[in-house]
This record gives C-alpha cells, sequence and structure tokens, in this order.
C-alpha cells in the first residue's frame, strides 16, 4: 500500500479518490488546512509538499504518494513555535484566522526559497490567498519580521 508522509511520520494511503485536503482533515484529524473555495483559489488549504506550497483542496492524495507533507501542526517543534508562526503571533497577523493557514504556509514557502524577500517580492507570493478581515498590512509585516527572525536563528 502506498504511503504518505505527514508532518514527518508516515501514513498508509487509503484507496479512492480523496482530495490530500480530505485525507488530512478527515482521516489524519489535521485540522490547520481549511477547506474555502475548493477550487485552489482561496489558499485556506496551503501545505508544504516537498518544501513547496500546495493546494491541497485540489490535489489527489493518491498523486502525492511517498513525498513529504508538512501542515502548520508540523512546522513548530516540542521546543518552540517556527519562527514564522512565531512573527505571526508577535505581530498579531489574524483576525479570524481563517485564511491564517494559507499566510503561514505561503510564507515559510517564500521564506525556505528567498530568505531576505522584498515587499514586492512578499506580496507577489501573497497575493492569491485571500483574507476577508482586511489584516494583509499586519501579515505584511508579520512575513517581515519572520525574515528578520530566522536570518538571527541561523
Amino acid at each position: 500500500m502506498p504511503t504518505l508522509h505527514v508532518n514527518g511520520h508516515p501514513h498508509a494511503l487509503p484507496a479512492g479518490g480523496a482530495t490530500l485536503l480530505h485525507l488530512l482533515r478527515n482521516d489524519l484529524g489535521l485540522n490547520s488546512p481549511k477547506y474555502g473555495c475548493g477550487l485552489g483559489e482561496c489558499g485556506a488549504c496551503t501545505v508544504l509538499v516537498d518544501g513547496m506550497a500546495a493546494r491541497a483542496c485540489v490535489i489527489p492524495a493518491q498523486g502525492v504518494a511517498g513525498r513529504d507533507i508538512t501542515t502548520l501542526e508540523g512546522l513548530r517543534t516540542a521546543a518552540a513555535l517556527h519562527p514564522v508562526q512565531q512573527a505571526f503571533l508577535d505581530t498579531q497577523a489574524a483576525q479570524c484566522g481563517y485564511c491564517l493557514n494559507g499566510m503561514v504556509m505561503m510564507a515559510v514557502s517564500l521564506l525556505q526559497q528567498n530568505p531576505q524577500p522584498t515587499e514586492a517580492e512578499i506580496r507577489a507570493q501573497l497575493s492569491h490567498n485571500l483574507c476577508r478581515c482586511g489584516t494583509h498590512v499586519e501579515i505584511l509585516r508579520a512575513v517581515q519580521r519572520a525574515a528578520v527572525l530566522l536570518a538571527e536563528s541561523a
């Protein structure tokens, strides 16, 4: 039976045509990726697949067999939050929190590829993640703060 590696742990992939989002939420009980639009447009379901941001609502679970999936739950260690998570707390970059998973995961992906992004690069990376509460300015500050935290921890 094919396996999926989620947050460092192997899981057997059940047969069927479930999406990755369905598998993560319903079978594995991971609630950070959210169902938003179901079309891969809003970003609420964002996870990392082999370190790259991906929309879990449109990815067949069978299509990521053998790959490493990281959810928001898998970012933190036993000792501390991931620097991006900490930056979002430090800057109070959430209101309702529904978009938070996607914003954090997109920021992690960006900072892994580009540790010192410009404001324009951050805006471009997050431009397809929707926040209906209007916390875009705080989210921008959070990503900038995360870049500083990551640089300090390196």
